[in-house]
């Protein structure tokens, strides 16, 4: 036996050759991944080691491949598919091939085959029904391809790799999005988050959102969305009042696009949010009447009812009571009002004069407060103030009194002094009195008279006699006679002032001092002249000419005129000369101011004596006062159904009692003046009936102008007006309208969502919180929702299906009558009546018969339908045809595509089959069962699925149709001649009926023998029989033994010609020949594994394949047993085989050697091999024993040379036999180290001695070994060497297997040391040699082997 180790994987050395220091190569392909490092044991022939001398075979390797029929190869496992390529259109091809250039015929199977249509052809494979990534994204198939040579397809699973489609819109979820938002939430504030969902992949599952609509418009800056998240924000600021108090928000969400049927499209949908603004307390109250101005007289009681305000709260959601208060005035506590109705009353009686002493004015200013009743949403009270302006009427409550005036300043006062010249001419003033009367009141009530009384009352007189309000008085001579110096000195009197209006008088006594004077004086005709002249007329305007005499002729012509007192000059005025009295400044002259003035003219003589005489000059009143409006503008606030009563006020500056003065009232002709009245004298502005807010234009948005006229009574007249803006205030007192009573819509069925119609109402209320109108449904089934929106004509109500509701004609409601509400936010209602008709649209699939189960015989004609597919529709309008999607069938086990095309489904539903043609013949034993995937299609399908799929099982009956076939097994049997023995089996025989029951059973019988040799064919009796009985096995063959009657004669070379028939009980039969070769037991060949028997066993179809394919030769299996005896052992398998062709050679050992030895074996099949374990081949021990006979002859010559040199070479054994005993104690210590230390491995075996070594040298002698030095000693040693070494390699051969991939190095000798050593054995000597290289840094190890021992090394 020989062992050899493979090295770099291309040097070997044999054991043999180990001490004649033989290397052979062997190429680097021979081996492969753990290859390198491996024992190969061979057996060689000493017959050939005599023919070749000292060569030595290596019988180790393989051969590339062999003749044989290639199975095909399907060269794909994931094919990736889009999911939106359409039905019937091409998805991928199926790549297979065969290398034997068959032609291919492909299929689909599995339970997902139905999304596939194959074309058997050319592998092309289409869309049958349509993917859906999103439902399936990988899933596996079973692809098959058929070469038509190999009985069963080749099948492999391919996964489906369906790639995304943007075929999926986002969906919203967590819907509705209503909203209530408080009309104070801040801006910036998320509202809502809407949340789309998109079941493709990214990037078309990345969802944009956008708002596509805001109702009202004016609401679509106020809301903003976030595009990437769906956060719905406030832009703007909401108010209830102001703005809508409902918007609606559509949103839109978009994917992010993809391909969708080889175009780029973005999917969207639309969802609808209703935003409910909720009204919040952030408003101030408003008055509704303020400011204002009203009077209320001097001296009314307390409690008397001044004005009523009012307010409101503009939060008309809120609409918080309003309480009334006064803010701290000056004077305070004149009124008072009450908290809840505003209404101001007298609170403490007053007086006007008092007023005007403090303030300076008799109009008192109010500071009217309203303020909320609950804390705003800032949480304080709101509040608001305004002012109501309140003039204080003057009551005739004070009488006259008697001033002083110097400047600006007056001094009550009820006494005075003056002096006059006696005999002064009447109507003298008296001189140094500065007297003036002044009454508070105004008006009228300070008209006053003047009189005179005490004891010299009638000397003299007042003027003037009466007054208006303040006026300066004189005393005059009224008897100049009386006043005489030298009568009476001092003089008296009384000036009494008395009201013209009331019973007030006051008194104010007057001294006069009487001076002594000439008595001639100038003297006027009269004492006392009243004139009258125009207020306001032209400066110059002569008012008359009065002279006077003198009794003196001296002072004749030399009288000059004097007007005094100097005041007068400024308005009046005389030439000094004449006495004309003309008017100085009529501009001054101003009868509202002053009616009257009084002045003294005096006539001077030449001695400057005076005459005088008292003028009195009226202003006669001229209309130069137009009317003056209390207010320029009136504003007033009336709700439409209540009545309004506004005063407007004016006053005219002219004489009272006079045309003058007298005003009128009138409303200037416009488009509502009719509707309102205005007191012609008290100016009372009241509506003519109650208003109406609807009949004003909507354009004026509830206000009336109107044009008041104040016309005085003057020539001409003279007038002013003033503007009175009405708010009319909307009242809700009009119900929604419907412009129609009833309304009929038809739609759809299955339209979730969809717009029914629209009905149309309107509200004639002008103000929008009055007329919006809302639409609710009564009886809505829980199928429509309604939706406002305002149109040009008022509202629209949108009548739609709800998108969670799918309107369903065949099962659900066909006509719905909707009771449609209209409401105001003042309740008001309208109701009418919606009909909505469902209309039926074609939208239900059809329904397949279920569980139609039809069935045929085979080979039968088909006259008729087998049967008929009855599908069913509930829609009113269909129509149903019929068509074959796919055929299946039940083959061998297997539910597979059909392999023709058996049946097919007419439109109408008919179920025939297509055998009536020649060419296509449904077979039983093909196929026992037929799997038609059929749909029934409505054609008249509207919307939706218009198709629905079943399936039709056809079973197929089974006839006796069918002979016995063969199955060959083999090609031939190869018959060992010495080994038959009578009734010995020699061959086998297999048939099967494709036919089923009792048709299909088989028995076999022998009908014809021959023998073909070298020599011809010769014909033999029927010495070969079949077993009686056939056996079936459980892959439904039959089967029997072809046995020999008698035993076969050794010396026939060749084969026998069998014929067998195969016959079933019905008489079918047919017939095949058995090849029977006749060998002898010199062509076996024995394979060894380094496995145990029953894993050979195992592997033993894979075994033989490689050796058929490597061979090409028929391998027939003699044998498997152990070949190992010791029970520790590993354990060593021998396979028995014979290499026999079909024309009876066979291949020997020689010839197996040569082939497994090849380069292109070991390419193929190297590894396999070696983890199946094989390790190499031998012969039979029969050639063993040929063997050993040669070989004892070559001994004997060798024997023979060895005497002859016996002496030469007697020095030479003993220097070998002591280098020997060195050599094994190195294997002995290297086996341990490499066994107990495999951690410490530093590099690769040295074949022969298990020793590591990092420097690769020679194992024999660190030298280069010449074969011509090789003097053949290591021949002699006992067979005990080779097999302890044997045994040792056993050991650690599965160790080196995985670790030796180094090439061999050379080992560098160490020199003989311990010569004298006290070990005894070699294997001791050689640990202890171990531990002290390695300088005691490991601990001492040691290693037994119980199957060796230091003897043997």
């Amino acid at each position: 036996m020989l062992m050899i180790y493979v090295y770099n994987c291309g040097t070997v050395i044999g054991s043999d050759a180990l001490a004649k220091g033989l290397i052979y190569y062997i190429s680097s392909s021979y081996l492969k991944n753990n290859t390198c490092g491996n024992w190969v044991e061979e057996r060689l022939d000493t017959t050939d080691i005599g023919k070749m001398g000292k060569t030595v075979f290596l019988l180790f390797g393989f051969i590339a491949s062999f003749y044989c029929q290639f199975v095909p190869v399907i060269d794909m496992s994931m094919q990736k598919v889009q999911e939106d390529i359409p039905v019937g259109e091409f998805a991928f091809q199926i790549i297979a091939y065969d290398l034997d250039n068959d032609p291919l015929q492909y299929y689909i199977q599995g339970s997902n085959a139905i999304y596939f249509d194959v074309n058997k052809q050319n592998g092309e494979v289409r869309i049958k029904n349509q993917l859906d990534r999103e439902t399936n994204e990988l899933f596996p198939v079973v692809i098959a391809v058929n070469d038509g040579v190999h009985p069963s397809n080749v099948t492999k699973s391919v996964y489906i790799a369906v790639d995304d489609a943007n075929d999926n819109a986002p969906i919203f979820l967590n819907i509705p999005y209503n909203r209530e938002v408080p009309e104070n939430t801040p801006v910036g504030t998320t509202i809502f988050t809407a949340t789309a969902t998109d079941a493709d992949l990214p990037p078309a599952s990345t969802v944009t959102y956008k708002i596509d609509e805001v109702v009202p418009n004016d609401g679509y800056e106020l809301f903003s969305i976030s595009g990437p998240n769906g956060h719905v924000v406030l832009e703007g600021p909401l108010n209830f009042t102001e703005k809508s108090p409902f918007y609606q928000i559509r949103v839109n969400a978009t994917d992010g696009g993809g391909l969708l049927g080889g175009v780029i499209v973005n999917q969207s949908t639309e969802v609808t949010a209703f935003i409910t603004i909720k009204d919040v307390p952030d408003m101030d109250p408003q008055f509704l009447n303020l400011p204002n101005m009203v009077t209320i007289y001097e001296n009314s009681p307390v409690d008397t009812s001044v004005f009523t305000v009012k307010a409101r709260d503009p939060d008309t959601g809120i609409n918080d009571p309003i309480r009334y208060s006064i803010e701290p005035t000056n004077p305070p506590d004149l009124f008072q009002i009450i908290e809840k109705d505003g209404k101001i009353t007298v609170q403490s009686e007053f007086d006007r004069e008092a007023l005007l002493d403090i303030v300076g004015s008799a109009v008192v200013e109010l500071k009217i407060k309203a303020s909320e009743t609950n804390p705003n949403v800032n949480g304080v009270i709101a509040s608001t103030v305004q002012t109501l302006q309140i003039t204080i009427g003057d009551v005739n409550d004070n009488g006259p009194d008697f001033y002083e005036c110097e400047g600006d300043t007056c001094t009550k006062k009820n006494s005075f002094t003056g002096n006059v010249d006696e005999h002064s001419s009447v109507g003298v003033a008296v001189a140094a009195l500065n007297i003036r009367v002044k009454d508070p009141d105004q008006g009228e009530n300070s008209k006053f008279v003047l009189h005179l009384d005490g004891p010299d009352k009638d000397a003299f007189s007042v003027t003037p006699s009466s007054g208006v309000g303040d006026s300066s008085v004189q005393v005059t001579i009224k008897d100049s006679n009386t006043v005489d110096f030298e009568i009476k000195r001092t003089m008296s009197v009384q000036i009494i002032a008395k009201d013209a209006n009331a019973d007030l008088t006051v008194s104010a006594s007057v001294t006069i001092n009487i001076n002594d004077m000439n008595d001639n004086i100038p003297e006027f005709e009269k004492e006392f002249y009243i004139f009258s002249v125009d207020e306001h007329c032209k400066n110059g305007t002569i008012v008359d000419t009065i002279t006077a005499t003198d009794a003196d002729e001296l002072d004749d012509g030399k009288i000059t005129y004097k007007l005094v007192p100097n005041s007068i000059l400024t308005r009046f005025d005389v030439f000094e000369n004449n006495g004309t009295i003309y008017v100085k400044n009529g501009e001054l002259l101003d009868r509202e101011g002053t009616s009257s003035y009084t002045a003294t003219l005096q006539a001077i003589d030449s001695v400057g004596k005076i005459g005088t005489t008292v003028l009195e000059i009226n202003l006669r009143d001229i209309n130069d006062q137009t009317p003056v409006m209390n207010r320029d503008v009136y504003d007033a606030f009336v709700q439409e159904d209540q009545n309004l009563k506004l005063v407007i006020q004016a006053r005219d500056g002219d004489e009272p009692e006079t045309p003058n003065s007298k005003i009128q009232y009138h409303i200037e002709d416009s488009l509502f003046s009719s509707n309102f009245t205005i007191g012609l004298y008290d100016g009372v502005l009241e509506n003519n009936g109650l208003l109406d807010r609807e009949a004003i234009d909507p354009q004026l948005n509830g206000v009336i102008e109107l044009k008041v006229i104040a016309l005085d009574m003057g020539k001409p007249p003279k007038n002013s007006s003033a503007m009175v803006f009405i708010n009319v205030g909307d009242v809700n007192d009009n119900s929604p309208v419907y412009l129609h009573s009833t309304y009929t819509f038809k739609v759809k069925e299955s339209e979730g969502g969809i717009l029914v119609g629209s009905v149309l109402a309107h509200d004639v209320d002008q103000t929008d919180f009055n007329n919006r109108i809302f639409f609710t449904i009564d009886n809505s089934f829980g199928s429509f929702i309604i939706l406002s929106e305002p149109y040009s004509e008022g509202y629209r109500g949108n009548l739609t299906v709800d998108p969670v509701f799918v309107l369903d004609y065949e099962s659900g409601i066909k006509t719905y009558h909707l009771k449609v509400v209209a409401s105001d936010l003042g309740e008001k209602t309208a109701v009418t009546t919606v009909e909505v008709v469902v209309e039926d649209v074609n939208d239900t699939p059809p329904v397949f018969q279920a569980g139609l189960t039809l069935n045929v015989k085979e080979n039968t004609s088909l006259p008729g339908p087998l049967g008929t597919i009855k599908g069913s529709d509930v829609d009113t309008e269909h129509l149903l045809e019929y068509m074959l999607v796919s055929a299946e069938c039940h083959c061998s086990g297997i539910r597979e595509p059909c392999p023709e095309e058996w049946f097919s489904v007419e439109l109408n539903g008919n179920v025939v089959g297509n055998s009536g043609s020649t060419s296509v013949v449904i077979d039983y034993e093909k196929c026992d069962k037929a799997f038609l995937t059929a749909k029934v299609v409505d054609v008249k399908t509207e919307k939706g699925k218009n198709s629905t799929e079943g399936v039709v099982t056809i079973n197929i009956e089974d006839i006796n149709d069918n002979a016995p076939e063969f199955i060959i097994m083999q090609e031939f049997y190869v018959v060992l001649l010495e080994r038959v023995e009578k009734d010995s089996s020699v061959g086998k025989v297999y048939a099967y009926d494709r036919d089923t029951g009792e048709n299909r059973k088989i028995n076999f019988k022998v009908i014809k023998v021959e023998f073909v040799s070298s020599e011809g064919t010769l014909p033999q009796d029927l010495f070969l029989y079949t077993d009686s009985n056939a056996q079936e096995d459980p892959d439904g063959r039959f089967l029997a033994d072809i046995r020999s009657q008698k035993q076969m004669a050794s010396d026939q070379r060749g084969k026998f010609m069998v014929e067998v028939q195969a016959f079933n009980p019905d008489g079918l039969s047919s017939t095949s020949v058995v090849e029977l070769l006749t060998i002898d037991s010199s062509y076996k060949v024995s394979l060894r594994f380094r496995s145990p028997v029953s894993e050979v066993n195992e592997n033993l179809p894979q075994i033989r394949q490689i050796l058929t394919s490597v061979t090409r030769a028929t391998v027939n299996i003699f044998n498997v047993a152990s070949e190992t005896t010791t029970q520790r052992a590993e354990e060593v398998t021998v396979l028995e085989a014979y290499f026999v062709f079909s024309n009876g050679s066979a291949l020997d050992y020689n010839e197996v050697n040569r082939i497994l030895n090849s380069e292109e074996v070991y390419m193929e099949y190297g590894v396999i091999l070696t983890q199946l374990g094989f390790t190499g081949i031998s012969t039979t021990t029969e050639g063993q024993k040929e063997v050993k006979t040669e070989v004892f002859i070559m001994i004997g010559l060798m024997a023979a040379l060895a005497i002859i040199l016996v002496v030469t070479t007697t020095s030479l054994v003993c220097i070998r036999r002591n280098y020997k005993r060195k050599l094994k104690a190195c294997k002995a210590m290297n086996s341990a180290a490499a066994v107990v230390i495999e951690n410490q491995k530093s590099g690769p075996v040295v074949p022969g001695t298990n020793k590591y070594t990092r420097e690769g040298a020679n194992p024999v002698l660190n030298m280069n070994i010449d074969t011509a030095t090789d003097l053949g000693f290591d021949e002699d040693r006992s067979s005990a060497d080779r097999d302890s070494l044997n045994s040792l390699d056993y050991n650690i051969d599965m160790a080196m297997i995985e670790k030796d991939t180094m090439p061999m190095m050379i080992i560098e000798e160490e020199e003989e040391e311990g010569i004298g050593s006290p070990y005894i054995e070699p294997l001791g000597a050689a640990l202890a040699q171990r531990e002290k290289k390695r300088g005691g840094e490991s601990p001492t190890v040691t290693f037994e082997n119980p199957s060796m021992n230091t003897t043997d090394l």
